[in-house]
């Protein structure tokens, strides 16, 4: 790396793909093609789906850009006044979905008649009759190019809603289809007749063999949708007029939908199992994040950056003893935009806010807590059409424990259901324990416990089960919540002892030497009891590892305490140090009681030890100096 100056040029992207191809990031090594967008070169799917910012329109924007392997592409995306068009698009005769078929069927239609009528003379130098006469159901229809999609949709759902201008076809609608039996027969007669002129125009042609396919995509579809049936016709009517329109037109279209999860989840129609072999989701891996960053640190940076050079010199190379890419990707959800994000506001952190030229573990450690805060209300917007009452929730996870049981989970759930259902009464079917459960598993709120593992969706994983009993806070939304730990545990403070002995102050008893020895039998004693309980803590393989870990550093430092106090002996009251590491240990039994992680196989026997320890300590600091304490059979 030649100096400093390179953490002020480098930036990882913006996180909507239009500005990353504008800024020409994207399409200067920023892209990282990945199974769904080789399907979507391929032809191989049709539909890619992924949650926001999991990169669907990055895929869109790389195939805009790229030429090779079709001869045209036009870019569907909707506006408020195109999807108010389609919802409100009705046909007599004709259910929701399938009237809106009909429409987006019409505009796919006018898009190939457009495409060949150009292509035809660009690449072939002729128009045959089937050519001329879409040029003239073009004129005669007004379907001009230029035009806003919201104003062609207007015109096409007058003319399927009415009568369509078809004598370019040689048919006169008034008369020819004047025995439809329904407004949403005459209108699917009316659209038969132009996608039959554009296949034929293609056949005389002979395009569908002799070159690539016009690409045909939708994108950015939730920008006008919304959890109401006419909305949920919208989609599920572009479904049906996409896969109607890629047999029609054979290999000279070919069409890709991008839709959100939560969007083509939530939908439900009697031809979904058709669409299986369609779709592609699009899932990331920590090592693709790794690769995207990496990838995007070159094109911004316009140098050849090694891994070593990104992660170990511009970034510090641990974060509180973790690795930093592991520190900052499992704080995200696996997702472009999340990692974008989080990497963007540790540079800014560094250069922008202190002025450095290489990024600080404080200066990480800071992103992090602004980051997590983003997430949370990401969150919120995210899922606020298909779950307004998703904020209502997160107050049942802030200032404790990252770790929850499902019993624990219930106790908070009951205290707060009134008012939930209160004030979200149509939702009051979904908002029942298990409900909220498999909601913030589905968002990718909570991760439940298998095995030795914690699970978080996104991929292929099992929803929740019902005997699955423990859950995790996802680490993106811990510090926004107040819940960095992972059991609501009391931090051990030293003794007010300490004080004494920084004092100087020294008891007048002190100097007795048998004070001396049993004091010192009394803190063995003491550290006796911490590593009964750590061995306790070691067998008690039903915790999660991070439980584990905070109880053993909390104990440690018991012990430490002790140890410490053992070379000062005569400086403080070893009773009443023995007295207080007993009221601690039943404090921490208490809380660990309270979490419900007790209920969990092995982890009972940790609160139950530090109860009998806290009973033996007790027992020695108020027995003799010949008392071994132990007279209680602990």
């Amino acid at each position: 790396m030649a100096d400093g100056s390179v953490l002020a040029d480098l930036h990882f992207g913006r996180e909507d793909a239009e500005r990353d191809v504008t800024e020409g990031l994207l399409l200067r090594g920023g892209f990282l093609p990945n199974a769904a967008y080789r399907a979507a070169v391929s032809g191989r799917k049709m539909l890619i789906i992924g949650r926001k910012g999991a990169g669907k329109s990055a895929i869109c924007m790389q195939l805009m850009a790229d030429s090779a392997h079709t001869t045209g592409k036009i870019l569907v995306t909707p506006d408020e006044t195109a999807g108010e068009e389609i919802r409100r698009f009705e046909l007599q005769g004709l259910p929701g979905d399938s009237a809106k078929a009909l429409i987006w069927r019409y505009v796919f239609a006018v898009h190939a008649a457009r495409h060949v009528v150009a292509h035809a003379k660009d690449a072939h130098g002729r128009r045959p009759d089937s050519v001329k006469a879409l040029v003239r159901f073009l004129k005669q229809n007004d379907e001009l190019p230029g035009e806003r999609l919201g104003d062609r949709l207007a015109q096409g759902a007058k003319g399927l809603q009415t009568s369509l201008a078809l004598e370019a076809f040689g048919i006169k609608a008034g008369v020819d289809l004047a025995q439809s039996p329904s407004e949403g027969a005459r209108a699917a007669r009316q659209l038969e007749v132009v996608e039959q002129g554009v296949a034929k125009a293609v056949a005389d042609l002979g395009c569908d063999a002799a070159h690539g396919p016009l690409l045909l995509m939708v994108d950015q579809l939730e920008q006008v949708w919304s959890a109401e049936p006419d909305s949920n016709s919208m989609v599920i009517g572009l479904l049906l007029a996409a896969k109607h329109a890629a047999s029609l037109y054979g290999r000279f279209v070919r069409f890709l939908l991008f839709l959100r999860s939560d969007i083509y989840d939530s939908l439900s129609f009697g031809e979904g199992d058709k669409f299986h072999g369609d779709e592609l989701r699009i899932t990331w891996t920590e090592q693709a994040l790794r690769d995207l960053a990496l990838a995007r640190a070159r094109a911004s940076a316009e140098e050849d950056l090694s891994i070593e050079e990104l992660w170990r010199e511009i970034f510090p190379p641990t974060i509180r003893d973790e690795e930093t890419a592991t520190y900052l990707f499992s704080r995200c959800l696996l997702r472009p935009r999340d990692a974008i994000q989080f990497l963007n506001l540790c540079q800014e952190t560094a250069w922008l806010i202190h002025g450095r030229d290489r990024i600080t573990e404080a200066d990480v450690l800071q992103a992090s807590r602004q980051f997590s805060a983003w997430k949370l209300k990401d969150l919120t917007l995210e899922y606020l059409v298909a779950h307004p009452f998703l904020k209502h929730l997160f107050p049942l996870f802030q200032n404790s424990g990252y770790v929850v049981t499902r019993p624990v989970l219930a106790s908070r759930f009951e205290a707060a259901v009134e008012t939930l259902h209160r004030l979200f009464p149509a939702y009051a079917d979904v908002l029942t324990l298990s409900g909220v459960v498999d909601i913030l598993y589905g968002v990718g709120f909570l991760g439940v416990r298998r095995g030795n593992d914690v699970v978080f969706a996104g991929g292929d994983e099992l929803p929740v089960q019902p005997h699955e009993t423990e859950f995790q806070v996802h680490p993106c939304f811990r510090e926004a919540l107040g819940a960095t730990s992972a059991i609501d545990l009391r931090r051990y403070e030293p003794q007010l002892a300490q004080a004494r002995i920084a004092s100087g102050y020294i008891h007048a008893d002190a100097l007795a030497a048998s004070s001396f020895n049993r004091d010192d039998r009394l803190l063995r004693e003491a550290g006796r009891s911490c590593h009964s309980i750590l061995a306790q803590v070691g067998r008690a393989l039903g915790l999660a590892q991070d439980a584990r870990d905070e109880i053993m550093e909390q104990i440690t430092r018991v012990l430490d305490d002790a140890n410490s106090l053992s070379a000062s002996i005569g400086a403080t009251d070893v009773e009443d140090h023995l007295l207080a590491t007993a009221h601690y240990f039943n404090a921490l039994a208490a809380q660990l009681h309270a979490s419900g992680l007790d209920d969990i196989a092995g982890a009972g026997g940790v609160a139950h030890r530090m109860e009998e320890e806290a009973r033996r300590l007790r027992r020695l600091a108020g027995g003799s100096f010949g008392s071994s304490g132990d007279s209680g059979g602990t």
